[in-house]
């Protein structure tokens, strides 16, 4: 028919005699739509099948990921878009941005829980040696989480980014699942970490000082660190988390005259509330301490303490392969990778250099004193906020650069960021019991 949807008097006939002959003759009745509609109703059909059929193959691909994924322990995605913008606004505020290099070619102990070498962001990490001081395992792990933590600020990659990924990493467990470890053990673990030719050695840990910290120190861990310094190996330890409610001085082996002792900023660069507060006044009571002069007085430096991205270890039944944490801990991470990209650019201030040893660390301890950024309005060192906060591209510029690290002729500005942190505190201690509440990627209400 020509006329869509409209009848004229024949065809009124023809479909009345149509159906009159389907009744007595049976003969079918004509289709009277048009080609048109007939060819848009194949046309839906085609469409409806074809969307069913995608919807159904989307359906059963995500469901045979998910089994794939939970049999072979594969993680798919990465870390929440908050962590890693966090992550680069700490990169922009300590200066890391501004250069070119990931501490190829310097060894790095850290001592701590241990590393779980499973977590997606270490596929690529070969370590160069493991100690378990505890029970004397030849493989890596860590039954505590905060180990992989503090790796995993200076080495992750893929998902977070390390800031010295490239240097050699020696892993030496010497705190327990509790959180804790013995003064003994962690002083094996630093001796062991200085037999294997390390030149960093980090400690996010801390306890009370032994009597006479200072001087004439009774502590076992505090003498293996001298020890490592008289060898030419920088030594890095927190400052301690107990700016809140502080017992009057950082805590040991940060205490030490010539380790570096780091408190800890938020993003803002502002003091982190929960960073330990130095005494350099000296004291008899209660134990003696002379009083510090610079470029020793505690703490040295602050860097990143509140919110820091960080990798958590398998096994700990979070659900979650990356967090955050706050505390000095995370900050003494940064500065040891800080300080590997440093050693990289001036292998000569390695132990092994022309111009390692002693003499490279006491150089090191006025570099921090005189290029540190400090707040406005300081103009030297502060009980918190120590000689100021960690600027990697000034140090590089000072010591100079003659290697493949690359100072850029920019620096950015400090970057803001007001979200809520869920917990406080992840610190291994060695005297005191104090395991980190699981971390979230949620901000706490």
């Amino acid at each position: 028919m020509a006329e869509h949807g409209w009848w004229k008097d024949d065809d009124v006939s023809d479909v009345a005699e149509a159906f009159d002959a389907e009744h007595s003759d049976g003969v079918p009745v004509p289709d009277y739509s048009s080609e048109e509609e007939s060819a848009g109703k194949d046309a839906l059909g085609i469409v409806i099948g074809a969307s069913a059929a995608i919807i159904v193959l989307l359906s059963v691909a995500v469901v045979m990921l998910w089994v794939w994924a939970e049999i072979e322990d594969v993680n798919i995605g990465g870390p929440p878009s908050a962590l890693l913008t966090w992550e680069g606004e700490y990169r922009s505020l300590t200066g890391l941005d501004a250069v070119q290099g990931d501490g190829t070619g310097v060894i790095l102990c850290i001592v701590d829980s241990g590393i779980d070498m499973g977590h997606p962001d270490l596929e690529n990490l070969e370590l160069a040696g493991w100690l378990d001081a505890i029970d004397g395992a030849t493989q890596p792990y860590d039954d505590e989480g905060h180990g992989t933590a503090m790796a995993g600020i200076v080495v992750a990659q893929d998902g977070l980014e390390g800031n010295a990924p490239g240097v050699s990493l020696l892993v030496a467990k010497a705190i327990g699942e509790e959180g804790t470890g013995d003064d003994v053990q962690i002083a094996e673990a630093v001796n062991w970490c200085v037999d294997n030719q390390a030149d960093i050695v980090s400690l996010s840990l801390g306890g009370d000082q032994g009597f006479g910290s200072g001087f004439l120190s009774s502590d076992a861990l505090e003498e293996s660190v001298e020890d490592a310094i008289d060898e030419g190996v920088f030594v890095v330890a927190a400052a301690g988390n107990d700016g809140e409610d502080d017992d009057g001085d950082v805590e040991s082996p940060g205490s030490v005259e010539d380790v570096i002792c780091v408190g800890g900023i938020t993003r803002t660069g502002s003091i982190w509330t929960g960073s330990s507060e130095g005494d350099n006044n000296g004291r008899i009571w209660p134990n003696p301490i002379l009083p510090r002069d610079d470029p020793d007085k505690k703490p040295e430096i602050v860097a990143p303490a509140h919110e820091v991205p960080i990798l958590m270890a398998g096994g700990m039944n979070n659900g979650a392969w990356w967090g955050w944490s706050s505390g000095t801990s995370a900050a003494t991470a940064w500065v040891s990778g800080a300080l590997a990209i440093v050693l990289e650019a001036n292998p000569e201030m390695q132990r092994e250099g022309d111009a390692g040893g002693p003499s490279a660390v006491a150089q090191m301890k006025s570099v921090i004193m005189q290029n540190s950024q400090m707040q406005e309005g300081q103009s030297e060192h502060d009980n918190h906020y120590g000689y100021g906060h960690l600027r990697v591209d000034l140090w590089v510029q000072a010591l100079g650069n003659e290697s493949t690290v690359v100072v850029s002729e920019e620096q950015g500005g400090s970057p803001f960021g007001f979200v809520y942190a869920i917990f406080d505190d992840l610190q291994a201690r060695r005297s005191t019991a104090n395991v980190p509440p699981v971390s979230s990627t949620k901000p706490k209400e």
